[in-house]
């Protein structure tokens, strides 16, 4: 770890503020990332609440926003998002076989057309950097615009995360090793 984490008792009143905001809310914990965030205090409150309203506010059901977000964790090779996420994956009823694929770096097979949509919509932005315009039209025709919107702030806010994660090296918990070559 690059960075110390300050404690509640060593944060300026702003620090704290924003640190007692994210624990009142929906997550009922600050987010990993938040904690390294608080050296620019503002930054965080802005990204925190953006990160609540990605995780629990989109019109996706989590085993649907989760394809979004273990995709992008794999393609930052974010190591404590992946461990993070994968377990949300299962929780939200993700078939294990999906997220195994996405790991390895396998195209999966959907029999959601929502989920496969969501995939492909998520690699053509990491990989691509955009959207090709027939990709966009399908991805409109069942994700709706503002689902489309949605997983661009999936995939948007879930690479701050992750590269935050990644600069400051946040390890995984105590007996936890990475899936992720």
């Amino acid at each position: 770890m690059r960075l110390k984490l300050l404690s509640p008792g060593e944060m300026t009143p702003e620090q704290k503020q924003t640190y007692d905001e994210s624990i009142a809310g929906k997550r009922g914990a600050p987010p990993a990332p938040m904690m390294a965030w608080l050296n620019s205090p503002e930054m965080a409150r802005h990204a925190t609440r953006l990160g609540e309203v990605m995780r629990f506010n989109t019109v996706f059901p989590a085993k649907l926003s989760e394809i979004a977000i273990l995709v992008t964790a794999r393609h930052w090779t974010a190591h404590y998002e992946w461990y993070a996420h994968k377990r949300l994956a299962l929780k939200g009823g993700m078939d294990p076989k999906i997220i195994e694929d996405i790991r390895d770096r396998r195209t999966p097979v959907f029999d959601d057309p929502k989920g496969k949509m969501i995939y492909d919509l998520a690699k053509s932005l990491h990989e691509g950097h955009g959207v090709a315009q027939g990709l966009y039209d399908e991805a409109v025709k069942v994700l709706t615009e503002r689902g489309v919107v949605e997983v661009i702030g999936l995939c948007g806010y879930y690479t701050l995360v992750s590269m935050t994660l990644n600069t400051f090296e946040f390890g995984l918990p105590d007996g936890e090793v990475s899936e992720l070559a």
